[in-house]
């Protein structure tokens, strides 16, 4: 174990989460408030600085960096920066709890959404804005802008870049994995861009076009406003987020082969045409089903489109209260949870990827029924899937299905029923913020007990990072001595 890279990188982030944090500064003066949130801000800057210089003020000589390192460096990165996010909200008293405030952030990092405030609006603007940002920075990953920025980049950064990025495989753009990172982050930035643009077009206050930006990029889904995006009850607005959050739930991949003109690439991606075939189908029969409570097609076309978009990429904006949805339509939704948006976007869930490969593996297994000694190999956009790779994923499902219910047992004590404890693990552990009953789209975790809310901030940590980089810090082995 490489121990002296690894706090050169923690050193590296806490510097840039310093950096961060000097806009929401500035706009603790442009608001003119309270002294404390200056103080809160200046503090903060100061304990990460401090510590940021010390972790990282000699470049090891030892530059290597393999698995082992990218996985411990990526767990410890994003709790590091998840407990000290949340000094402001503790040190202005807007969330005096640090529990609460850990929740927070963790759910803002992991672009969860998931959210403990009874009244976002009592927030103040700076706040708001780091709450939000955290959605801008955890959706791509900070790692990913460090490798983008770190002029020591080399190859072994793919270590890093498959810890944190999600799906089964990483896609390389370019060679060289910095310039890599450049590309994703340009490609990043440009989409929020234009989607603030849209939401200023359509009459959007420039502070929440920017908030909301953040939140549909990052598919995390932390808003202004307690009635989320129904606020502005404006169909525009609903349709340029609609439409943002599942461009941002597709392989960011995808939108350089779009830049480079190889339509060919984007028309020929299986996993994109698996995922937006179960948007549509996903649309048309939940417009099916609660027609009857709609008096207006528009209206309900409207209302199924966005809440489609927002829960399969696992963003929780709402317009709507799904949870009173008729049966049928909440399982269709539930199903959408657990799947997410494809691999390589910055949505949760277990990946339309891997659901394909699996779904393509059963129908082979149930062809050789039929003729036994046959072969099937399977294929993902023309390529054999290699044995590697399917273990892989099978042996995420394995893992992830034993989580996902370790979880559920860790919350059953103090839940009131199994639905209650289901809904918040589902909500969490895929990224998502808002679920069905207790943590509905009009409800919040702030009535969870602080245990509840640890084991709950992990399950976001164990659902943005797939598990493996916060599982290794619970490995023996790791904290063995080799001579």
């Amino acid at each position: 174990m490489n121990n002296k890279m690894i706090k050169y990188v923690l050193g590296v982030i806490l510097k840039l989460e310093a950096g961060f944090m000097v806009v929401p500064l500035i706009l603790s003066f442009i608001y003119k408030e309270e002294t404390i949130f200056k103080i809160s801000y200046f503090s903060t800057i100061g304990i990460l600085l401090f510590l940021g210089f010390l972790l990282s003020r000699k470049v090891p000589d030892n530059m290597k960096f393999f698995a082992k390192e990218g996985l411990v460096t990526t767990s410890l990165s994003w709790i590091a920066l998840s407990i000290f996010g949340a000094l402001p909200f503790v040190i202005t008293g807007q969330i005096p709890s640090f529990i609460d405030a850990f929740f927070e952030v963790v759910s803002g990092f992991t672009t969860t959404g998931a959210s403990i405030l009874t009244n976002v609006e009592a927030l103040n603007k700076s706040l708001l804005y780091w709450r939000s940002f955290t959605h801008l920075v955890g959706g791509m990953g900070v790692l990913v802008l460090a490798l983008a920025i770190l002029p020591q980049n080399n190859n072994q950064s793919l270590h890093i870049m498959k810890a944190e990025v999600p799906g089964p495989t990483v896609g390389k753009l370019v060679a060289k994995m910095s310039y890599n990172s450049r590309i994703l982050y340009m490609i990043y930035l440009c989409i929020t861009a234009i989607i603030v643009i849209f939401l200023l077009l359509g009459g959007m206050p420039l502070f929440d076009a920017v908030i909301h930006a953040f939140g549909t990029v990052g598919t995390g889904g932390f808003g202004i406003k307690n009635n989320s995006v129904a606020y502005y009850n404006s169909p525009y607005i609903e349709y340029v987020l609609g439409f943002g959050m599942l461009f941002c739930g597709m392989n960011f991949n995808l939108f350089y082969a779009l830049i480079l003109k190889n339509f060919k690439q984007i028309y020929k991606n299986e996993e994109l045409r698996f995922y937006l075939g179960a948007v549509t189908l996903a649309i048309i029969s939940i417009c099916i089903n609660i027609a009857p409570m709609y008096d207006s097609i528009s209206h309900l076309f409207r209302d199924v489109f966005f809440t489609v978009s927002s829960v399969v990429t696992t963003t929780g904006f709402s317009t709507a209260d799904f949870d009173t949805w008729p049966v049928f339509s909440k399982t269709i939704l539930l199903v959408l949870m657990f799947m997410g948006g494809c691999a390589g976007s910055t949505a949760g869930g277990f990946k339309v990827s891997r659901v394909v490969v699996l779904l393509k593996s059963a129908i082979n297994e149930f062809r050789k029924t039929g003729t036994p000694n046959r072969i099937f190999s399977i294929k993902m956009d023309g390529k054999i899937i290699s044995k590697e790779l399917f273990g892989s994923i099978s042996t995420y499902l394995i893992l992830y299905i034993s989580v996902f219910f370790l979880l559920i047992l860790c919350i059953a004590p103090e839940s009131p029923d199994f639905v209650s404890a289901f809904s918040a693990v589902t909500a969490t552990f895929n990224n998502i913020g808002p679920g069905l009953g207790v943590v509905g789209p009009t409800s919040n975790y702030s009535h969870f007990s602080d245990i509840n809310k640890i084991v709950l901030s992990f399950s976001m940590l164990l659902g943005r990072l797939e598990i493996f980089p916060i599982l290794i810090l619970f490995s023996p082995n790791l904290y063995k001595k080799y001579k």
